[in-house]
């Protein structure tokens, strides 16, 4: 029997490097950093520029991902540290979550290599769309509330925990697309659409398109389509594939980071009145049925008759707050057990006060109450996605 759940398209090696105030605070001291000069309006050429750019997202308390010049200073600057590697992509952690619960998802892979190997869930069905290893590592950098920096003239406390994900990734940028694919996904119920953020040329992007639409010919006339959004190298090929997809998008996600980059400002998130506008305008930018917006107090879809998806929106959320507190070794007994707590009070408030404003357009689902000060932030939004996409197969 074929997978009924499909993951696209795009995946990496990840570098998680352990956080150390004292080796960032020697780095500021030896490039001679200056508090003037912290800003995210610099391209990143070298690892002074990625120093800078980390202390950027710290004060901002923010998280994104960022291009740098080339690779290999991802492996200078992961040497300063405790690195742990790790796969990266939401399609294939998603998987790896998804797989804990029993289900065996099939993947379409744009890299591998002894770790991809390793790591994948090794019953998962997959293809890849490059015929030889290769090896482009994403450093990812995690940082806990009240993170300090002190060096010089800067001094930085980070308001709420958060990571970066920096990377050039030729694989990645490349997207080529393995049509064999189609093959795999002609029972499948669910499609994720994933990582095409690093591309950076609009014509070959316009062909990675074509090539999607192609395969998700083959899918089943009912299946849905999941598209889980990112922050893109060109903010105007992220407007492409919105254009050519939207018709076939039954659900775009993001998180909050992201649907605050495409308004251009900051949202309260506590503040049904800015969720509800932000909700509104962001529908108008992305005219897709459903948007699923998921954050650190709150997971929610928006559009018509959107309690059909409360109980992807939970299995989202308790998956997410499961790698939050267990991180990638979590077990079923660790899932069975977040799922059980109560809900934070602030995303229940907020979930009670959209209610009543959008009535039947909103489903908004707290987050399990967790405290945590040596939290995984990496990967939530993936795990979100493995957790939302298996329980959409419930009746």
């Amino acid at each position: 029997m074929k997978a009924q759940i499909a993951l696209g398209f795009g995946n990496n090696i990840d570098y998680e490097i352990a956080w150390d105030s004292w080796v960032i605070e020697n780095l500021i001291s030896q490039y001679g950093i200056r508090a003037e000069e912290i800003s995210d309006n610099r391209d990143i050429k070298s690892e002074r520029d990625l120093v800078i750019s980390i202390l950027n997202f710290l004060r901002s308390g923010s998280g994104g991902e960022r291009f740098v010049a080339d690779s290999a200073m991802i492996e200078r600057f992961a040497q300063n540290f405790e690195t742990k590697i790790t796969l990266g992509g939401t399609s294939v952690r998603a998987a790896v979550a998804m797989r804990k619960l029993g289900y065996i998802p099939a993947l379409h892979l744009v890299t591998t290599n002894d770790h991809v190997r390793r790591l994948i869930p090794p019953d998962s069905p997959h293809v890849c769309s490059n015929p030889k290893d290769s090896l482009y590592p994403h450093l990812i950098v995690q940082f806990g509330k009240e993170t300090r920096v002190r060096s010089g003239d800067i001094d930085l406390c980070a308001n709420r925990a958060n990571r970066i994900i920096y990377h050039h990734d030729e694989d990645n940028i490349a997207m080529r697309l393995n049509e064999g694919f189609a093959d795999m996904i002609t029972e499948a119920k669910v499609l994720l659409v994933s990582g095409f953020n690093a591309m950076q040329s609009r014509e070959l992007l316009v062909s990675r398109l074509e090539s999607l639409l192609r395969i998700m010919g083959k899918l089943p006339q009912d299946a849905l389509v999941y598209y889980e959004d990112a922050s893109f190298y060109d903010p105007s090929l992220s407007r492409l594939i919105h254009s050519r997809l939207a018709n076939r998008i039954s659900v775009f996600g993001l998180n909050e980071d992201e649907m605050q980059s495409y308004l251009g400002r900051k949202l309260d998130l506590l503040d049904a009145f800015q969720i509800k506008e932000a909700l509104e305008a962001l529908q108008k930018l992305i005219p897709v049925p459903i948007i699923v917006v998921h954050s650190m107090y709150w997971a929610l879809a928006y559009g018509e008759n959107a309690m059909r998806f409360e109980n992807a929106l939970k299995g989202g959320v308790t998956m997410a707050t499961t790698r939050f507190r267990y991180g990638d070794d979590f077990t079923v007994e660790n899932h069975r057990e977040i799922a059980s707590l109560p809900p934070n009070q602030e995303g229940a408030r907020l979930a009670d006060a959209l209610k009543g404003l959008l009535a039947r357009k909103i489903c908004c689902v707290p987050v399990p109450q967790v405290d945590q000060s040596n939290a995984t932030t990496v990967g939530l939004g993936d795990a979100f996605v493995g957790g939302f996409l298996p329980a959409l197969l419930s009746p």
